[in-house]
């Protein structure tokens, strides 16, 4: 999805909707979920979502309840998604990979969507969400798990400063122009990740392996341009075979050519929506990222954000 969608910021108690609603809107919104309340009849809840891009921002407000992502629900529906949670208000525990971590006013937690996971949440709770595709992170999936469902904290170093632009920007988004939306949405996901790299300290780079994919993918990131661009010219570079280069990009769920669409179409929307470059033609926007033609740069942008190029313009235009 492209575009912004968001209901009203900070939900007061006279917003706050019954269970059966809640329960529909954070299957729907979220990844499906099965939702339980201790007391159904009296619970009272809220989720406002705002969508960018590919990357997701919810704000929750709600009664004592618990989600539960079971293996049922993965094979239905898979969703190669991580989720980076701050709570703003009350208690819960995060249950993954074998972990069960008591989260408390300020703790942030990373967790994995493809993976089982449950949130438990004792009393009242207000948490903002960062949602994002894996292949975003210049991270491998397996150092992340490493931390996943762990308490990071939110009071000190790198977690304070992420805690209070996240909190604003969740409750006030819906005030926010559309046009910067996807500037701010990106700042919170750079600044998740700056975190998660941190937290792993040493474990991002000290290995061969995990120095050499960030190489290439910023390798990558410096040639997006070319429309020539391709698997035996980037193992190439790095003295490595097509086999091996597949191999690394497979290991984290994706593959190559993925890889270079998927951040061909991102700096595409980005351009699209900078006032900057509104001069600039959809199409020469398209040519200049590397798509090979205008047909094809329209048809992969629709298939990927679900809207063609034009509207993406048009919208910030109006």
């Amino acid at each position: 999805m492209s575009e912004l969608t968001l209901h009203a910021s900070s939900p007061q108690v006279a917003d706050l909707e019954d269970f059966a609603t809640y329960r529909t809107t954070v299957s729907h919104a979220v990844v499906a979920l099965d939702v339980h309340a201790d007391d159904p009849d009296r619970f009272r809840g809220r989720l406002d979502a705002g969508i960018t891009g590919d990357i997701h921002l919810f704000d929750v407000a709600a009664d004592a309840h618990s989600v539960h992502r079971t293996p049922a629900l993965i094979a239905c529906a898979p969703q190669r998604y991580f989720k980076f949670s701050l709570i703003e208000r009350g208690t819960g525990m995060i249950v993954q990979n074998g972990r069960e971590t008591a989260l408390g006013p300020g703790d942030m937690a990373l967790y994995d969507t493809d993976k089982p996971y449950s949130l438990v949440f004792d009393g009242d709770i207000r948490m903002s969400i960062v949602m994002f595709p894996r292949e975003l992170l210049d991270i491998p999936s397996e150092l992340l798990s490493q931390i996943t469902a762990m308490r990071l904290d939110g009071g000190r170093g790198i977690g304070a400063m992420i805690r209070p632009y996240l909190s604003t920007l969740t409750h006030q988004i819906g005030e926010i122009d559309g046009r910067i939306a996807s500037r701010l949405f990106r700042t919170a996901f750079d600044m998740v990740g700056t975190l998660l790299e941190s937290e792993l300290g040493a474990a991002t780079t000290a290995t061969t392996h995990d120095g050499l994919m960030r190489r290439i993918l910023d390798f990558i990131d410096e040639r997006l341009s070319q429309p020539d661009l391709n698997p035996t010219q980037i193992a190439s570079a790095h003295f490595i075979s097509v086999r091996h280069l597949h191999a690394l990009f497979s290991d984290q769920g994706t593959t190559v050519s993925t890889v270079i669409r998927t951040r061909r179409l991102d700096r595409c929307y980005d351009d699209l929506m900078n006032p900057i470059l509104a001069a600039r033609s959809v199409t020469s926007i398209g040519l200049d990222n590397g798509f090979l033609d205008a047909a094809h740069f329209s048809r992969t942008f629709r298939r990927h954000f679900g809207v063609p190029p034009s509207s993406i313009r048009q919208q910030h235009r109006d």
